[in-house]
C-alpha cells in the first residue's frame, strides 16, 4: 500500500525537532508534512520553509489560526496567514475559539467567529491560503472551539468560495456525529483537510490529550476516508495525535507507528 496521500502532523511527535522530523519523513519515504506555528517560530519561519522546500516535502497545513475571542484576533491571524504563504502551505486550520470570558451567549460567539472568517476571507485569498475551519468535539465548546460539528462548520464556510474557506474533517472530533456521512457528502470540494487519529477512553485529565494513533481506539477510520474520497476529497491524509504516552516516546518509533496504522487502519 501506498504512502503518496501520508502526511505527518508534527504536533504527533511533539518533542521532536524539525529538522529531525524532516530527515525522518524523508527517510521514511513520507511525502507531506503539516506544521504548527509554534515550533516553526521557534526554528525560525524562513529557515522552517527552507528545510522543508530543500527536503522536497510538502506542507499539507499549517496550525492554527482562529482563537476568534482574543483581543488580538485580526493581527494574529493576518500574521497566520503571511507564515502559511511563506512556508507554502495550502491550508491554515482554524480552531475558533471558545465563549469570551463571562459569556453564556454560544450563538453570538459562533456569529462572531462567520464575521471574522469574512474579514480575513481577501487576505487569505490574496496570499493563495484557503482557511480550513476545523469543527472540534462538543466538549471543547467552552473554551477552545464553539464550532462544534461539521454541519455548523458548512454552515459558515458556504458562504465564500470553496478555494478560500473549507473545512476540516478530524477523525476526533467528527467520528461521534450521527449525521458527519451526509455531511461529508454535503461538504465536497470543500474539504480543506482530513486528518485521523483514534479515540480511546477513558478520557486523560483535561481531555485535550485522549488521543492514540490510529488503530488503537473506537473510530471507524476507513469507513471515514472512503466517505472523504466518494465527496472527491483526494488530498493528503495527515497523521495528528496528542498523546502524552505517544510523545514519551522516541520520535523516529511514532513515525514509523504512524506509518503502520495508516497503512492498516486507514487505507
Amino acid at each position: 500500500m501506498s504512502l503518496a496521500r501520508f502526511s505527518f502532523n508534527q504536533a504527533t511527535a511533539q518533542h521532536w525537532p524539525l529538522p529531525d522530523v524532516v530527515t525522518g519523513c524523508v527517510a521514511a519515504g513520507v511525502p507531506g508534512i503539516g506544521l504548527w506555528r509554534e515550533p516553526v517560530a521557534g526554528y525560525g519561519l524562513a529557515r522552517s520553509a527552507k528545510l522543508v522546500r530543500d527536503a522536497g516535502l510538502a506542507v499539507t497545513s499549517l496550525c492554527r489560526g482562529g482563537f476568534f475571542s482574543a483581543d488580538d484576533w485580526r493581527a494574529e491571524n493576518l500574521r497566520a496567514i503571511e507564515e502559511a504563504a511563506t512556508l507554502g502551505a495550502p491550508e491554515l486550520v482554524l480552531v475558533s475559539g471558545g465563549l469570551p470570558p463571562g459569556s453564556r451567549d454560544v450563538d453570538g460567539a459562533r456569529r462572531r467567529v462567520a464575521d471574522a472568517i469574512g474579514e480575513l476571507a481577501p487576505h487569505a485569498a490574496a496570499a493563495g491560503v484557503r482557511l480550513a475551519i476545523e469543527p472540534l468535539h462538543p466538549m471543547f465548546a467552552a473554551d477552545r472551539c464553539v464550532i462544534a460539528t461539521l454541519g455548523q462548520a458548512l454552515d459558515i464556510a458556504e458562504r465564500f468560495d470553496p478555494t478560500v474557506v473549507g473545512v476540516v474533517v478530524d477523525a476526533y472530533h467528527v467520528w461521534w456525529d450521527d449525521t458527519v456521512y451526509a455531511q461529508i457528502a454535503r461538504a465536497g470540494a470543500r474539504i480543506a483537510a482530513f486528518q485521523v487519529c483514534d479515540w480511546v477512553t477513558p478520557l486523560p485529565e483535561g481531555v485535550l490529550l485522549g488521543r492514540a494513533l490510529p488503530g488503537e481506539g473506537c473510530i471507524e477510520l476507513r469507513r471515514l476516508r472512503e466517505a472523504v474520497d466518494a465527496a472527491g476529497y483526494g488530498g493528503p491524509i495527515e497523521v495528528e495525535v496528542f498523546s502524552a504516552e505517544v510523545w514519551a516516546r522516541p520520535g523516529s518509533q511514532v513515525l514509523d507507528a504512524a506509518i503502520a496504522g495508516y497503512l492498516r487502519h486507514v487505507v
